[in-house]
């Protein structure tokens, strides 16, 4: 309860529009995290394992346009990767590796973009704050210097603790948005890695 008293201390400051700059900071980020984690931990990564299986079924029986009619109708990157392999099995090392090659340009990009955004409003929101802060003590000072001498202490350390909101709420959006990119710039390096290491040993089924 302190803490939410001190933000709402903040809107109610001189600077205020500063802790609505640094919302909207929030609200993006919140924005962001959540296309994210959906498209990386639902879209991405929903159905692999069970993939996997399916196609080792269809490859040990030779059933190659089974496997390739499954793996097209999940629809994730590594299905796509396993699709380009299996569909130009025929066409030599080259052709294959030039496929793959296609779905890694066509997917990396999808499964990294918009993580970086997260880093960056972590440290937008905390320069934000610190503009704030710096805003307010600054206009706290022009205030108290017009007071009477008895009541200067009191105002200015009243008023500083309010203008510090400004920084205390960057940072609340600055750390959360930093770890949500932490674990989310590894869950994308995974499922690229993944794909990598599915499609390799793919290829080598496929090429004995």
């Amino acid at each position: 309860m302190q803490l939410l008293h001190f933000l709402l201390l903040g809107f109610q400051s001189s600077a205020g529009i500063i802790m609505w700059f640094i919302l909207l900071c929030l609200f993006v980020v919140i924005a962001i995290a959540g296309e994210r984690f959906y498209f990386l931990y639902i879209k991405c990564d929903s159905g692999n394992r069970s993939l996997l299986n399916v196609i080792s079924k269809y490859l040990k029986t030779g059933e190659y346009e089974k496997a390739i009619k499954h793996a097209s109708g999940v629809g994730t990157p590594l299905a796509k990767g396993i699709v380009s392999v299996l569909a130009n099995r025929t066409k030599g090392p080259k052709a294959i590796k030039k496929a793959v090659d296609e779905v890694f340009l066509t997917e990396g990009p999808k499964i990294k973009r918009n993580v970086h955004f997260l880093n960056m409003f972590a440290n937008l929101a905390t320069l934000i704050g610190l503009t704030g802060t710096i805003f307010g003590t600054m206009e706290c000072f022009d205030a108290i210097a017009n007071a009477p001498a008895a009541q200067r202490a009191q105002q200015l350390a009243s008023g500083i603790s309010v203008t510090m909101s400004a920084t205390l709420f960057g940072l609340f959006v600055a750390v959360p948005s930093v770890l949500t990119h932490g674990i989310l710039s590894g869950k994308a390096d995974k499922i690229v890695e993944d794909m990598d290491e599915k499609t390799t040993k793919l290829i080598n089924a496929v090429e004995e």
